[in-house]
């Protein structure tokens, strides 16, 4: 149980599951008013059954997870579905919110996990030599540089969905969003020595299947 100063919360049952986490409706000075509070006092206001502090916390969180959960399924109706699920099922587990990391960390968590549920149900990957080779330059007019740089990025992000759905996520969480060592093991359950060990081996992997473009 997390201490706090003031009056007690209300019940956790305020917090209905049915409801829905982007309200529809809503005082949108009381959503201008509370976009002015920091996360930890949002997430305890949404915890006791404030719609307009979810409100602004969806808002705060929702572009930088929907770009995670793109960079982890590689499809935006997926990666859409995950944050929407995603946040539903933050909302219900608000009263659970311990504080014992942000709450941005707690969400990366929270998408992670439905990400890696959806990679797990999807057909093997295959080997990462399949990653196709860049085109021979033409030898009267070579393609644009734009073009070359468009297939390059096409390739990495081929290459980074055949690795394994622990792999790419340490990968993408360190790589792509900057999160330290230490917040990667909280949001995937590990050890750091187990988050460095799967950078390395996820860092190896594509580098090798990227050599064809360097």
């Amino acid at each position: 149980m997390r201490n706090r100063t003031g009056p007690s919360p209300q019940p956790a049952a305020d917090v209905s599951p049915h409801r829905p986490p982007f309200p529809a409706t809503g005082d949108d000075s009381a959503q201008d008013a509370a976009g002015t509070l920091n996360d930890s006092v949002l997430a305890i206001r949404a915890a006791e059954g404030d719609e307009d502090a979810f409100a602004v916390l969806v808002r705060r969180h929702s572009s930088r997870l929907l770009a995670l959960s793109q960079h982890l399924l590689g499809s935006r109706p997926d990666a859409e579905d995950a944050v929407q699920e995603a946040f539903l099922s933050a909302w219900r587990r608000l009263p659970e919110f311990q504080h014992t990391a942000t709450f941005g960390t707690w969400m990366y968590r929270i998408v992670t996990n439905r990400c890696l549920s959806t990679m797990r149900r999807r057909p093997p990957p295959l080997p990462l030599d399949t990653v196709p080779e860049p085109a021979a330059a033409d030898a009267d007019s070579s393609p644009p540089r734009r073009a070359e740089t468009d297939a390059a990025a096409a390739a990495l992000t081929a290459a980074l969905q055949r690795l394994s759905p622990e792999l790419r996520v340490c990968w993408v969480l360190r790589e792509l969003h900057g999160l330290h060592y230490e917040e990667i093991a909280h949001v995937t359950d590990s050890s750091e020595q187990t988050v460095r060990g799967r950078l390395f081996r996820a860092r190896r992997a594509l580098t090798e299947a990227m050599r064809p473009w360097r």
